[in-house]
Formats: structure tokens, C-alpha cells, sequence
């Protein structure tokens, strides 16, 4: 994503209320843009998926009862959106557990909210991107492709199987977390692409697709499916990560300093 890129979603964007909602809910070590904000095709009604970490108080994690590792929380006052944050330490764990939507939130450059636990974050994180992590995008392809396959599929459905796919293979040729469709696209120079992405930006989000078209497509997708897969058989990223004792004394670290209120 070039800076151009990211000064065109800040201009569709309030960063400072953003900033506020985050705030006013947690105390946030990160929040950042995740969804077709970050993935390039976001049109005028695209709702806004704010993503990131938190510190829960030590006192919350000590207690007796259970302790909320996850918040949620929709505010609809001035657009739609959703904020999802996960405390620092499940975060973390999830890093570790090849999970590839957690990678893409953590390294996404739509940056809300940081500190520099974040900057320790995103640092570690560059050992956590692992072969195994295909997990994660053959089965959100899965999934979008069965959404393709229920009646009424969109211009936005087949957009997310492609933004998947070519992620998914991005990263186990390079280990690099890119999931900016329009970036992605400069290398693999996909046509149809650049004019879904155009067709969705004007506001077709729920553009319906004639059979013969999505017939068409399904073919195409099917031959990225069989790029990941040789893209992980060849891949020479690690099996497992590699920063896990790091972003262990990390997250010590940041809730022994969230305890005495620093």
C-alpha cells in the first residue's frame, strides 16, 4: 500500500474518532483497519473494521472471576463500526498459532491507535509468519467460495476469494503480510481484478453476477487455489514460530507496566 493509498482512506475516514473509540473502551496497544478499508475496494457504504490489542488490568486477570480476553463493541452514532480488540496476551498466542487474520490486523499500515508495544509487536510478528499459516487462507477461500456458491453472489464475495488467494500466496513465496488487493495485483497483473476492484469502488457492493461470469471465475480461482498449494510445498518459511519466548516476556512486560498505571 503506497502513501497515496493510505491518504485516500484517511481522507473517507475520521482517524481522530476512530481513535477516540477505541480509547474510550480499552486501553488499546494497538487499533488499526482491517476489511475492505485495508483490502482496497472499499466503496461509499463499506462499514469500518477497527481492529487491535489491549491491556486488560492485572487485577481483571488475578481475580476470581474470569477475565474478558475479548471486547466488542458497535457504535453506529456516525457510520458503521466495529470494534474488536483481544487482550495483548491472547493476541500473542494467536500470533503464535499461525493465525493469518491476526498478522494482516497486526501489519496492516491503516494505523489508528499505536505505542510502543505495538512497535515490539509488529518486530516480533515478522517471526511468527509461518507455512502452516496456509491454513488460514484455504480456509477463508473455503468459505468464500461457498458464499459464491449460495444464490445471490456479489462482486464483493468474489473480491475476498481473490484478495485471499493472492495473499495466501504472497506470503509463503515471500513471508511478506500483504493484504491490499490493488498491491497484490501489481505483481500478479490479473485483469478481471482491477475491474472488479473498479466495479465495487462505484458502489456495485451488491452487483449481482450472471452465471456465465461467475462460471468464468470459479475456473480462475480454482487455478490460484492449486498456486497456494504449490506455493506452500515449496515454501521455505519456518514450521513453527520463532519469537515465542520474545513476545512471551513482552506481554509480562507490557501488564507488570499497565499495573503500575505507567
Amino acid at each position: 500500500m503506497t502513501p497515496a493509498d493510505v491518504s485516500e482512506i484517511w481522507s473517507m475516514l475520521d482517524r481522530d474518532y476512530l481513535a477516540a473509540v477505541a480509547r474510550s473502551h480499552t486501553n488499546p496497544v494497538f487499533a488499526t483497519i482491517s476489511g475492505a478499508h485495508l483490502y482496497g475496494f472499499a466503496s461509499p457504504d463499506s462499514d469500518v473494521d477497527l481492529r487491535g490489542a489491549f491491556v486488560q488490568p492485572l487485577s481483571d486477570v488475578l481475580g476470581l472471576q474470569p477475565s474478558r480476553e475479548t471486547i466488542t463493541v458497535e457504535d453506529k452514532s456516525r457510520l458503521d463500526l466495529d470494534w474488536v480488540a483481544h487482550d495483548v496476551r491472547k493476541f500473542a498466542r494467536m500470533m503464535v498459532n499461525h493465525n493469518g487474520y491476526v498478522l494482516e490486523q497486526l501489519f496492516s499500515p491503516l494505523v489508528v491507535v499505536t505505542s510502543d508495544a505495538h512497535q515490539e509487536l509488529l518486530a516480533l510478528g515478522r517471526g511468527c509468519v509461518t507455512r502452516p499459516t496456509v491454513r488460514h487462507y484455504l480456509g477463508f477461500a473455503r468459505g468464500r467460495r461457498l458464499r459464491l456458491a449460495e444464490p445471490a453472489p456479489t462482486v464483493k464475495h468474489l473480491l475476498y476469494a481473490y484478495r485471499v488467494y493472492l495473499s495466501g500466496i504472497h506470503l509463503m513465496q515471500t513471508g511478506e503480510v500483504v493484504a491490499h488487493l490493488p498491491t497484490l495485483n501489481q505483481r500478479f497483473r490479473l485483469t478481471t481484478v482491477d475491474e472488479l476492484i473498479a466495479r465495487k469502488r462505484a458502489g456495485a457492493e451488491k452487483m449481482l453476477l450472471a452465471a456465465d461470469e461467475l462460471a468464468q471465475h470459479a475456473r480462475w480461482l480454482d487455478e490460484l487455489e492449486s498456486q497456494l498449494h504449490a506455493a506452500h510445498d515449496a515454501s521455505a518459511l519456518p514450521n513453527e514460530a520463532t519469537s515465542v519466548a520474545a513476545l512471551n516476556d513482552l506481554v509480562i512486560r507490557v501488564r507488570m507496566t499497565e499495573s503500575r498505571g505507567l
